[in-house]
């Protein structure tokens, strides 16, 4: 995997970003009137992230026929940034799949709802599946199997979550059983 920019954006730059954008940046409050300073980077490139994604849902919506080019030239545009380094889009892709995870997750409930940690379980499915094809690409006989142990124990939780959202709404094995062939 290489990274071209050798220099990372500043949150100068990722903040006069967030301007152009309209976005009023969100920094850490502790960091006083100065404005931002580099250790609140990764905050603003998170805050740059989602008015990116905010964005592009916006522009986006898929409830008409054709709007699927709309997300196409999305994209073609993500393609025509990222390069053609394969390692590097997997990368970028693992981390979406970590951030999703984690937003999916994100509940007040002491236990998530089934559904919520059925789709938690699915976007690490995938991340770990990413993974493991990384590690045999590179010939890592062990990472692969760790990575494949964790995507199926990830997906033995996404049926399990589905399984317990369908008993949530009364909608079991069991009871399918019970009433096959009954009109």
């Amino acid at each position: 995997m290489s990274i071209r920019n050798e220099r990372p954006v500043s949150a100068e730059q990722i903040n006069a970003a967030l301007s152009a954008l309209g976005a009023e940046p969100v920094t850490d409050q502790e960091a006083g009137s100065e404005g931002s300073q580099e250790g609140d980077r990764l905050r603003l490139l998170g805050n740059l992230l989602a008015k990116t994604e905010l964005e592009i849902t916006t522009a986006t919506r898929l409830s008409e026929e054709g709007e699927i080019e709309d997300v196409l030239d999305t994209m073609l545009g993500w393609a025509d940034q990222l390069g053609p380094d394969p390692g590097l889009a997997v990368n970028v892709l693992t981390n979406r799949l970590q951030r999703t995870a984690m937003q999916v997750s994100d509940s007040d409930a002491e236990e998530p709802p089934p559904g919520r940690e059925a789709s938690f379980a699915a976007a690490m499915t995938a991340l770990y599946t990413f993974s493991a094809q990384l590690h045999a690409d590179r010939g890592d006989i062990e990472g692969t199997r760790r990575a494949l142990g964790g995507a199926e124990e990830a997906l033995i939780d996404v049926m399990q979550g589905m399984h317990d959202l369908r008993a949530a709404i009364g909608d079991t094995a069991e009871e399918d059983e019970g009433s096959a062939g009954q009109p």
